[in-house]
């Protein structure tokens, strides 16, 4: 390809196999410090839910995942990687039966049982302190991709892309990159049948600013402020609301927006795994599609950095149906 060098930072090498593992081995830490014996969390793709049965597994803590029920139809595979590991997964059957509504019933679990119960959230939504708390957590994968890009190019990247859904993996890369004007950075949502359609996840492109699960921030919501259903081909950002932060970095203009399809994506996975032998969640295709728009159009001395923010292996039911492949 022409254009920018391209850099992935690999967040799908780690343990579990997307960067979710970061933000569940500190929060869980501040568990065991709290004196909690029983942690929850909400799921969408699923690999928040591993990664947090992962680490209550290991701290020897009672684990309890909530999932929507097409989220654990589309993501069998994660659910029973998180039986295994020893959690319950409850299913939730209500609203859109997605990440939402997973979240909505994590928030009354915890504030039924909140004496015992530490509720260990994937992303940076939610009551304050956990868009911060989960920020700092992610922001591991800045600071590295920094210090890597430093060591390998000599100078800072022009471009930073990553997707997003709720925003942990796209605050993580940002955030140490915030102060540096020059370095341009770029969240992309999931367009879903397209912006027009009605039918999408792109939160900062198609809604408007309200309040959900105890934060501020750009919405999906209808004319009376009732949240709408949110689509996306990728469990993981198929979520109606987006962090507070990334709304306020929108309207400074620091972060530049833009969407790709339930189309786009299944084609950028594809093409990563045809040409690098790897493939990514369908999260992070969303962010290669705009990385196949937008580097051609570069000079060959910019240099763009892309959160691959997981593995595709639990997505692969869902690639085949929609290519029409019998696994």
């Amino acid at each position: 390809m022409a254009g920018a060098r391209i850099y992935l930072k690999r967040e799908d090498l780690c343990h579990t196999g997307a960067h979710k593992i970061n933000n569940t081995l500190g929060q869980v830490l501040l568990a065991q410090r709290m004196g909690k014996q029983r942690i929850i969390a909400e799921t969408g793709a699923g690999q928040h839910g591993v990664a947090t049965a992962t680490v209550a597994a290991r701290f020897g803590m009672e684990c309890e995942i909530f999932m929507g029920k097409e989220d654990v139809a589309r993501q069998s595979l994660n659910v029973l990687r998180m039986k295994l590991l020893g959690a319950k997964v409850r299913v939730v059957k209500s609203g859109s039966n997605t990440l939402k509504d997973a979240m909505n019933e994590a928030l009354r679990d915890w504030v039924t049982n909140v004496l015992t119960t530490y509720y260990l959230i994937g992303s940076v939504a939610g009551p304050h302190p956990y868009p911060m708390m989960v920020r700092d957590f992610q922001s591991v994968i800045g600071k590295e991709a920094r210090r890597q890009i430093l060591a390998v190019e000599g100078r800072l990247p022009d471009y930073l892309v990553a997707c997003v859904g709720g925003g942990s993996n796209s605050m993580g890369l940002f955030h140490p990159f915030v102060r540096d004007s020059r370095v341009k950075m770029v969240g992309v949502e999931a367009a879903g049948y397209g912006l027009d359609s009605g039918r999408h996840a792109a939160t900062i492109l198609g809604g408007e600013v309200g309040v959900l699960h105890g934060s501020k921030s750009y919405l999906l919501q209808d004319r009376n402020g009732q949240v709408r259903h949110a689509h996306s081909i990728a469990a993981g950002l198929d979520y109606p609301g987006v962090g507070p932060e990334l709304s306020y970095l929108r309207d400074r203009r620091r972060i530049r927006f833009a969407s790709a399809t339930d189309r786009e994506a299944i084609a950028a996975l594809k093409e990563l795994a045809e040409v690098e032998g790897i493939i990514p969640a369908l999260e992070s295709a969303h962010a290669i599609a705009e990385v196949l728009r937008l580097a051609p159009r570069l000079k060959k001395n910019h240099i763009l950095v892309v959160n691959l923010s997981g593995r595709g292996d639990k997505d692969m039911g869902t690639v085949g149906e929609y290519l029409g492949m019998k696994l």
